[in-house]
């Protein structure tokens, strides 16, 4: 039966997902996807603007408190120095990141040939609308959506002047809901940016399962449209591993976002008997509980880069020891996957319940 089902395949020009059940063209991606990279990379989230949701953001960067963007560029100047230093090559940024496209920018300028081999990636869909602000008063938004091809072409524009070697391009949180990945037009101006040479990727949010398996099946001009999923997983939300699985298989690359659930999978967690188990296995292996978080994601083999959202050198040298004691024992894996795991929809809630801080 497997063979015959292989060999209707190939006929069909076909591939056959069976980790979530679905079948996407088969056209090779080979065109459409990133080098092969370091496990761990770079999110800029928190170095890109003043304030974010993490767990204790506050406390970060003690020494500023006003957090101007003169300081905050020297911040992540610092952040992406050590980045190269401990190996890691992928920066992902987004239009909505404050000014993280040009931290980014005016850090490549200036570094050299020391970032060479560095591939950024970045998004579109969601506009900064903070002004710089930490809070926002009533009403506002620190953020705001706009999934149309007026958006794409505009924020394109506006990233391709920041980071002219831009690798890949994603649309910044697509959801059914939000329904860009059925809008033809938007679907054909990102198909003409694919065959320009940026890679196209697609970065959802909750829920999260149908719009990726949806951004495996769509396809362009004889071939698939998205080279790259990125995708929030981690030890409390596993809920995408079949999805992301057959993303990969499909030959996608796989982006793992919020591996540390903005902090609730740190030190800065509330005690429970999860982060108790966390740092009992953690220092067995002599390391921290945010290393052990990262380090369950790395060694998962569909996943193509797992992004530390760290705000500090400190931060980064500390989850960058993931790479040294990933891939976890097996048994250890298990464990932990069985005994820190949370519902989906309670985790999605108790993330909404986070403050800009």
């Amino acid at each position: 039966a497997n063979g015959a089902r292989v060999a209707e395949a190939i006929a069909n020009r076909c591939m056959w997902c069976a980790a979530a059940g679905f079948h996407v063209t088969a056209m090779p991606r080979e065109r459409n996807t990133l080098p092969s990279l370091p496990k761990l990379g770079l999110g800029t989230a928190a170095i890109g603007r003043p304030g974010y949701i993490n767990l204790g953001r506050d406390a970060d960067l003690r020494d500023r408190d006003e957090r101007t963007r003169e300081f905050m560029r020297e911040n992540a100047h610092h952040v992406l120095d050590e980045a190269v230093r401990l190996g890691l090559r992928y920066v992902d940024c987004a239009r909505s990141y404050g000014d993280a496209e040009s931290f980014v920018a005016s850090w490549l300028a200036q570094s050299g040939a020391a970032t060479s081999g560095v591939v950024v990636g970045s998004k579109w869909g969601y506009e900064y609308t903070a002004n710089w602000r930490v809070e926002v008063g009533a009403g506002e938004a620190h953020e705001v959506k706009y999934h149309t091809a007026a958006q794409l072409a505009k924020q394109l524009a506006e990233s391709r002047e920041n980071l002219p070697s831009l690798a890949l391009y994603q649309i910044h949180s697509a959801t059914e809901a939000s329904g860009v990945l059925e809008n033809e037009e938007v679907l054909d101006a990102l198909a003409a940016l694919r065959d320009s040479g940026v890679v196209c990727g697609v970065s959802v949010s909750h829920p999260q399962r149908p719009s990726i398996r949806r951004a495996i099946e769509v396809a362009r001009g004889g071939g698939p449209l998205f080279g790259s999923v990125q995708a929030t997983f981690n030890l409390l939300d596993q809920s995408a591993a079949a999805e992301l699985a057959a993303a990969h298989e499909a030959g996608m690359c796989v982006i793992v976002k919020e591996a540390l659930a903005n902090g609730r999978l740190t030190e800065r967690a509330p005690d429970s008997d999860k982060l108790a188990l966390l740092r009992e296995e953690a220092a067995a292996l002599g390391t921290g509980v945010d290393a052990l978080a990262l380090a369950w994601v790395i060694s998962h083999p569909w996943v193509t880069v797992c992004l530390s959202g760290a705000s500090t050198v400190e931060q980064l040298r500390s989850n960058a020891d993931a790479l040294r004691i990933a891939p976890l024992d097996p048994a250890l894996h298990a464990r932990l996957s069985a005994a820190v795991r949370q519902e989906c929809d309670e985790y999605w809630e108790d993330r909404k319940a986070l403050q800009w801080n």
